[in-house]
């Protein structure tokens, strides 16, 4: 019984997985930019999350050697098709 268990456990898992796989944005939906600075710049699209833009920060951070990012400013865009900015530093 305990087997059975732990393999709907299991199943329940993965489909929730796979699931919030399929609602995520697509990275290629995201503009990365390295600023002069060295932090990086990602535009957001509408229905993007800001733990998205996050991930998308960080693969940009892990190009250079560096294995974390903080958040230094979100701000509001004019833009229509990026409404929101985010700053990131690398660490």
């Amino acid at each position: 019984m305990k087997i059975k268990v732990n393999v709907a456990l299991l199943a329940a898992m993965s489909i929730t997985g796979v699931i919030s796989l399929a609602c995520s944005t697509p990275q290629s939906e995201f503009g990365v930019y390295q600023q002069s600075d060295g932090t990086i710049g990602v535009h957001a699209p509408k229905n993007a999350k800001e733990d998205e833009a996050q991930a998308v920060a960080l693969a940009e951070c892990k190009k250079s050697g560096k294995q974390t990012v903080r958040i230094l400013e979100s701000r509001k865009t004019v833009n229509d098709r990026f409404p929101l900015t985010y700053i990131y530093s690398c660490r």
